[in-house]
């Protein structure tokens, strides 16, 4: 099952489909679990990840609402869903330098995704705002 087909399929959607957008809901879904989960890893570390654990928590709550806000394409609220794509692309950004500041591999792992996440954000935001 592929959320950017269902999204397509809303019968609101038809010729509005802009797949960037499309591509940051599933990026933002994956990057949820991942910043949970690194959030998780971190509090099983032996230092002080206190700061890490906040951010990526976070980023996990931010970009679950993002996914869940970008879906919902009944009456378009497109303001929202672009100040959405924004804070995503903030709680990306600081979890990226947070984690890029750790050597373990669920740190590494979880800066990745918040890059991916961001670029993929931000790629939507201007496509929305070109069709504006």
């Amino acid at each position: 099952m592929s959320i950017k087909e269902m999204i397509k399929e809303h019968p609101q959607v038809g010729a509005d489909w802009n797949d960037q957008l499309g591509e940051a809901v599933r990026h933002a879904m994956y990057c949820a679990a991942i910043c949970n989960s690194c959030a998780d890893a971190c509090s099983a570390e032996e230092m002080d990840m206190r700061e890490c654990i906040r951010l990526c928590m976070d980023c996990s709550d931010v970009c679950t609402a993002t996914y869940r806000v970008a879906t919902r394409r009944t009456a378009g609220n497109v303001a929202v869903i672009e100040a959405q794509l924004r804070a995503c692309i903030a709680a990306c950004e600081a979890c990226v330098e947070e984690c890029s500041k750790h050597d373990n591999d669920h740190c590494r792992r979880c800066a990745q995704m918040c890059r991916e996440c961001a670029d993929d954000c931000l790629k939507a935001l201007n496509g929305m705002m070109q069709n504006a």
